[in-house]
């Protein structure tokens, strides 16, 4: 394993745009939560890791260089120890509108993972199940883990927030940290990372109502698949009942 580059900023930070723009800068492929839920081989590894068990991180970043948002971002540490000459952007923004965000996208996201039709679509779904375990291991780590359970306590979530913060800020040395946030675009990322700036415009993706928009089409199909199996099902028990009638 050998990170570049190491996003130790919380999620809805502009990790995704931050994403897109380190694989467009040319260190990618970059890790993302949403790689968690493209392999989920990954869960386990991770679960192991949350819980202080070794772990040979080449299982997980083995063809990465450059992880950012969680779960990476929870083992900055960690990983900027066994990447020693990687560097580290650190993306903030507004602690406010970060909670507002983290609130309405991927905190209230999760509830939904636990719905009776995401249950019943599991039952015949492997993708489903999958999917499920992902956001349980999310739920773990994130929610319990870095937020003590007590996310919906706004200051808490907020104090945490800055305190993680101001923990990468103490730990890594200046000459390898960006403190960046997004919208200041291309500028001062491809300076500290030593690159020329793209001609092309920075990528401003994923932002609360793009995100719900990607959750929502994928909520839709699982409800879909979730009442076509439930017709199917009464179909069958309809069938059977039939039959035992006529005999």
């Amino acid at each position: 394993m050998s990170l570049e580059v190491i996003g130790a900023g919380f999620g809805r930070t502009g990790t995704m745009s931050l994403k897109v723009a380190l694989e467009e800068l040319g260190f990618g492929p970059c890790y993302h939560m949403r790689e968690v839920f493209a392999h989920p081989e990954h869960v386990e590894l991770w679960r192991a890791a949350t819980h202080g068990k070794p772990l040979d991180w080449e299982q997980i970043f083995g063809h990465y260089r450059a992880t950012v948002d969680w779960p990476g971002c929870t083992f900055y540490n960690e990983l900027l120890e066994r990447n020693p000459d990687a560097k580290v952007i650190l993306t903030v923004r507004d602690p406010q509108r970060w909670y507002e965000s983290a609130y309405n996208t991927i905190y209230r996201i999760s509830g939904a993972f636990y719905s009776p039709i995401f249950y019943l679509a599991g039952l015949v779904m492997p993708r489903a199940r999958q999917v499920k375990r992902a956001r349980q291991f999310i739920a773990e780590l994130v929610w319990e883990r870095d937020f003590d359970g007590r996310f919906e306590e706004r200051e808490h979530a907020i104090e945490t927030f800055e305190r993680h913060n101001e923990e990468v800020r103490q730990r890594v040395p200046p000459e390898r940290l960006l403190v960046y946030e997004v919208k200041e675009g291309w500028g001062p990322l491809c300076e500290f990372l030593g690159v020329k700036v793209p001609d092309q415009q920075f990528p401003y993706l994923n932002d609360t109502e793009a995100f719900r928009g990607w959750v929502s089409r994928r909520m839709r199909l699982l409800t879909t698949a979730a009442l076509t199996i439930g017709v199917s099902l009464a179909g069958l028990v309809v069938l059977r009942f039939s039959r035992r009638r006529r005999h």
